[in-house]
């Protein structure tokens, strides 16, 4: 018998049997989110978990077991998440790697499986159908032996995927043909942070171009972000290029649009919200989420970038009517 099918109930016998083949989960606490990511693949499970009919909104508790999946044919660090012995979806690669080990020791220290509180948050209509449901697991990261931190933002050119990310390399490739915007500067930026950064500052005070913008926005940002541990005043300062970029993001797409017909995926919105989460500042990532699906409209390059943020505005409507 299998460990899903244990952790189902479905032992061979009853009684002292099935208590025997029945798995031990012991739940860990904590107040920190922990996002699980690919539930699109099984939102039939949830919603059925819910009982709830389709196209609701939908916010429910439960309580899910981390387990480690070392024959995963794509990543042998896999964390399976399970509710209700179903499988509802995984922790990130990143985080997996980073807690894969910690969860190991735990469930060797424990005698049983992690089980983590959480909620099932999302549903409703949207105007292509009824919403997705989205998974969030509540802990605390010294369980796990490390301190998570979100993603750094960032636009260094990257490897064709056949799908539009940032924009950056479509952008890139096509300047030589394009004369409404010259990513030349990008080469010429300095390794060090200090320096690029006052360089950035130095062209955003008088570079026009929108698409040019952007991007010299977002690389402010990504290099203010990483100097957050050199100087006191870096998280201020990227908080502030956000708000800025911001400002100027309705200009910025209307020129995706007119090059693309769509646009790119929008990281500012997402690292702002991540960043908002942390500080559990609900009222603002609920603000900057709702903000970035604005922008994306009907237009979003990518499905995914609309559903993280999907699910990032549903887990902040969840905290705040939990206040309320």
């Amino acid at each position: 018998m299998g460990l899903i099918d244990r952790l189902r109930g479905r032992a061979a016998g009853q009684g002292a049997m099935q208590a025997a083949t029945t798995p031990q989960v012991q739940v860990l606490g904590g107040d920190d989110d922990l996002e699980v990511v690919g539930e699109s693949n099984y939102q039939s499970a949830l919603w059925a978990i819910c009982g709830e009919r389709l196209g609701e909104r939908v916010r429910y508790t439960i309580t899910a077991v981390l387990v480690p999946e070392p024959e995963n044919a794509y990543d042998p660090n896999a964390i399976a998440v399970l509710i209700a012995g179903q499988i509802v979806g995984y922790l990130d690669r990143q985080t997996a790697g980073l807690y894969i080990r910690s969860l190991h020791e735990q469930m060797a220290s424990r005698g049983a499986y992690v089980g983590l509180k959480g909620v099932i948050v999302g549903g409703g209509h949207r105007n292509d159908g009824p919403g997705r449901l989205g998974v969030w697991l509540e802990h605390d990261p010294r369980d796990f032996g490390v301190q998570r931190t979100p993603p750094v933002p960032g636009n260094r050119p990257q490897p064709g995927t056949g799908a539009m990310r940032t924009g950056f390399s479509e952008a890139w490739l096509t300047d030589a043909e394009d004369n409404s915007y010259d990513l030349s500067w990008f080469n010429e930026l300095p390794d060090g942070d200090r320096s690029a950064i006052a360089m950035l500052r130095d062209l955003l005070a008088t570079d026009p171009d929108p698409i040019d913008r952007h991007f010299q926005y977002a690389e402010l940002e990504a290099r203010l972000y990483r100097c957050r541990d050199v100087y006191d005043s870096a998280l201020d300062e990227f908080d502030d290029a956000c708000r800025r970029h911001d400002a100027e993001m309705e200009t910025i797409c209307q020129a995706f649009n007119a090059k693309w017909g769509k646009v790119p995926r929008l990281e500012t919105y997402r690292q702002m919200a991540i960043r908002q989460q942390k500080k559990k500042d609900w009222d603002a990532c609920l603000w900057w989420a709702e903000r970035g699906l604005a922008l994306y409209g009907n237009a979003a390059a990518r499905e995914d970038a609309v559903e993280d943020l999907l699910k990032r505005r549903n887990r902040a409507r969840q905290k705040l009517e939990s206040q309320r």
